[in-house]
C-alpha cells in the first residue's frame, strides 16, 4: 500500500511534504491549543475571527475528513498510497472517482483549507501552501504512471472526468 519508496525518485519530494504536513497539521493546533500562552500571534492569526470561521473551517476539515475516508475505502484493493508501476490496481471511475480523478487529494485540499480557516497562522498557511504543492506533484506522478500502465482505458476516464472535479462528455483533449 506504501508505494512513494518503490516509485519513481521524483516521489521523494511530495512524500516528504504529505509527511510534514500532515504530522504539522496535528501537532500545531494541538500545540497552540495546549500551549497558547507560548506562541505569540503572528501576523496572520488575526486574520479570520470569530464563530463564522471556526464553523466553517470545522466543517470543512470534517467534510475533507469524510471525503478522503469514503474515496479512499471505495477504491478498495486499488488504493495506494503514492505510485509506482508494477503496483496499480483497476480504474475505479465509480463514486466519488465520477467526479473526480483525484476525490482524495481534493478531500485532503479540504481538510487543509479547513485548518488554515479555523486556525489561521503563518505555520498553517505553511503547512497548507506544502500540503497543496505536493498533492499537485504527487496527481502529476501518479497520472503518468496510471497512463503508462493502463494505456487507453485510463485515457478514456481521464477525458471523462476533470482531474480535480468535473463530468465531462466525450470530448477530444488533454488530461
Amino acid at each position: 500500500m506504501w508505494l512513494f519508496d518503490k516509485g519513481s525518485p521524483r516521489q521523494f519530494v511530495p512524500a516528504l511534504l504529505f509527511r510534514l504536513s500532515f504530522a504539522g497539521a496535528v501537532l500545531w493546533p494541538l500545540a497552540t491549543t495546549i500551549f497558547d500562552n507560548a506562541f505569540s500571534p503572528d501576523a496572520l492569526s488575526g486574520l479570520l475571527s470569530g464563530t463564522a470561521p471556526d464553523v466553517i473551517g470545522l466543517v470543512l476539515v470534517l467534510a475533507g475528513a469524510c471525503l478522503a475516508l469514503f474515496a479512499q475505502g471505495y477504491m478498495g484493493t486499488s488504493w495506494r498510497i503514492g505510485a509506482a508501476e508494477d503496483h496499480v490496481g483497476p480504474i475505479v471511475d465509480g463514486g466519488p472517482f465520477a467526479i473526480s480523478r483525484n476525490p482524495v487529494f481534493v478531500s485532503q485540499a479540504l481538510l487543509f483549507g479547513g485548518l488554515f480557516i479555523a486556525k489561521p497562522s503563518i505555520v498553517q498557511a505553511g503547512l497548507t501552501a506544502s500540503a497543496l504543492y505536493a498533492i499537485a506533484l504527487q496527481v502529476r506522478i501518479e497520472e503518468g504512471v496510471l497512463l503508462k500502465a493502463l494505456g487507453e482505458p485510463y485515457r478514456a476516464y481521464c477525458l471523462r472526468v476533470g482531474r480535480w472535479i468535473g463530468y465531462r462528455p466525450q470530448q477530444s483533449g488533454n488530461m
